[in-house]
């Protein structure tokens, strides 16, 4: 498939996956995001010495703030992506207990800008749609690649989502890294070696 016919069927996988997540009562997403919480724990496995990436939720994602929160009151350390620039890669910043946020560009929260920086252990992501392969289909800008084409260590990577944003399948570029796990309502799905 050309690149050309990728970004065709991306594009009508993502405008797909939006009509499915907004489909979603704000009832049932608040109770899937304590779902997922409890499937988190219950089946994802990080040391305590890990940095825990997170993200502050935009439009109709599946909330994470339960599982941050959770993870702050254990003592972990959570730090929050934040965009520099259109062609950056996140920067991550440690999300203390009781710092405030700040607006950081696309309706998200982040640290202040003179919060430390930490490369994370393990990222949860947030998603458009993802498939039985761990291909995970985001909303076209490219951060989450350029960011884990820079780190050094490469991390855990953990989608969360609604078991509607689920394709049987989703076109996977060379620089699409694959998810190693999803957590959904319905609990969660390893990928890879660990499936």
């Amino acid at each position: 498939m050309a690149d050309e016919g990728i970004d065709t069927a991306k594009a009508a996988l993502r405008k797909a996956a939006r009509a499915r997540r907004e489909a979603l009562s704000p009832e049932f997403r608040t109770d899937a995001a304590k779902s997922v919480c409890f499937h988190f724990f219950d089946k994802i496995a990080f040391s305590p010495d890990d940095a825990v990436a997170g993200y502050w939720r935009i439009r109709d994602e599946l909330d994470c703030q339960p599982i941050l929160i959770r993870l702050m009151d254990g003592g972990q350390v959570v730090v929050l992506p934040v965009v520099d620039g259109p062609d950056q890669p996140l920067d991550f910043r440690v999300w203390e207990a009781d710092a405030p946020l700040y607006e950081a560009g696309f309706g998200t929260l982040a640290p202040a800008d003179l919060a430390p920086r930490r490369a994370p252990d393990l990222i949860l992501m947030p998603l458009l749609g993802f498939d039985g392969q761990g291909t995970r289909l985001g909303y076209g800008g490219g951060y989450y690649d350029r960011t884990l084409a820079t780190l050094a260590v490469r991390p855990m990577l953990v989608g969360l989502a609604f078991a509607a944003q689920a394709f049987d399948e989703i076109p996977r570029e060379g620089h699409d890294i694959p998810l190693d796990a999803v957590v959904t309502e319905e609990g969660v799905r390893f990928f890879g070696e660990s499936s």
